[in-house]
């Protein structure tokens, strides 16, 4: 690497340093709580949990032709 390359990849680095460091933290403990309370609040809407209807299911078996 020549000398003028070197400083620019270490300026990159200490740009994005300062702006790592700058940024707002949330403990792992409040994003799980946080995370915990969004699917508690959303598990009506999950078809998952609560299944798909088979109206509106693309995935359900198709009819066979009666009048073959």
């Amino acid at each position: 690497m020549s000398g003028s390359s070197s400083v620019t990849t270490i300026k990159k680095v200490v740009q994005q340093l300062q702006l790592e460091a700058g940024l707002n933290r949330v403990k792992v403990s409040q994003a799980a709580a946080d995370w915990k309370q969004f699917c508690l609040q959303n598990v009506q809407h999950d078809p998952l949990l609560t299944g798909v209807s088979s109206s509106t299911n693309p995935f359900r078996p198709q009819e066979v032709c009666s009048f073959l």
